[in-house]
């Protein structure tokens, strides 16, 4: 199982899969129109890996179990994009804003804003910091009180991080990503996220931590691995966490996964929530093995 030493998992129901009792309110509200969907705010994770003896291993972190949404569910370090992602003076390697662009499906400044969203919240989350002094360099410690600081004026919002990256004449190596999938928050979701799924290898000489506020427990683990946990019900995830981990399986190591990310599909994936006689029906198009049926008077089971 994990390997970690950081607190007990709680129970989470049958097959892992994260759901809230308040759910099927939600849906039934969603499907008379007394419910209006949130737009979704831009996000993105990042997939840590590090080669082992049994193949890669993937860091997650477990959200303290108090957070609101998606309380003690394991997922990967991530978060919010910060409106000055944007930022055109971004110290940046590696393919070009265009490039990105076009394999995202977006514009420049979105494709920038949500890839320096991707790399700022692994390194306050995880301390791990994909950015070097040149395009073929890469930051080997970000460890010291120095660093330390940096980070928390970051999750404080009191630096960007084109500020950061010139204090530190640093550049972004977009080229140590591979943008790996996109789910959107379902839209009975009260909170909602439009997530990029990113593959990276853990540099070396960087060591990650648990730096995060809202997790309280971190691990690395093989995706296989974490699969038969979920699969077990021992270890609660959302689907596009079980979905990628599940995607990652077949790679023997990270390089390999980095390899493959050219060709995963980055059409988003979008829960449906629909009436079929007495029943609410949720689904995920593309992964049934997500969907749930609802029955008009409770909570019901897997279809």
């Amino acid at each position: 199982m994990p390997n970690d030493q950081h607190g007990q998992s709680p129970s989470p129901p049958p097959g892992g899969q994260w759901y809230p009792p308040e759910w099927p309110d939600r849906i039934r509200a969603l499907a008379d129109g007394t419910l209006t969907p949130v737009r979704p705010r831009r996000a993105a994770t990042v997939m840590l890996l590090r080669d082992q003896d049994t193949g890669p291993a993937v860091h997650m972190l477990r959200r303290r179990t108090s957070m609101a949404f998606a309380g003690g569910a394991y997922a990967y370090p991530g978060g919010g994009v910060d409106p000055r992602d944007e930022d055109h003076r971004i110290g940046w390697a590696g393919p070009s804003l265009d490039a990105w662009a076009a394999r995202m499906g977006t514009d420049t400044a979105t494709a920038q804003a949500i890839i320096c969203g991707a790399v700022r919240e692994t390194f306050e989350e995880a301390g791990v910091l994909l950015a070097g002094e040149g395009p073929d360099t890469v930051v080997g410690d970000t460890t010291g009180d120095d660093w330390e600081a940096d980070r928390l004026a970051l999750v404080a919002r009191e630096l960007s991080f084109a500020e950061f990256l010139d204090r530190r004449g640093l550049r972004l190596r977009s080229d140590l990503l591979g943008a790996w999938a996109r789910w959107i928050t379902p839209e009975f979701e009260p909170r909602r996220y439009d997530t990029w799924f990113f593959v990276a290898a853990l540099p070396t000489g960087q060591r990650t931590r648990n730096a995060s506020t809202e997790a309280d427990r971190t691990v690395w683990i093989r995706p296989a691995e974490a699969a038969a946990g979920y699969d077990g019900g021992e270890l609660l995830m959302m689907p596009p966490t079980i979905s990628t981990l599940r995607s990652l399986e077949p790679y023997g190591s990270a390089a390999e996964a980095l390899a493959a990310a050219a060709g995963q599909d980055l059409n988003p994936v979008l829960a449906q929530a629909v009436l079929e006689g007495g029943e609410l029906v949720l689904s995920w198009p593309g992964h049934d093995e997500f969907t749930k049926r609802v029955r008009q008077g409770g909570p019901g089971g897997t279809a």
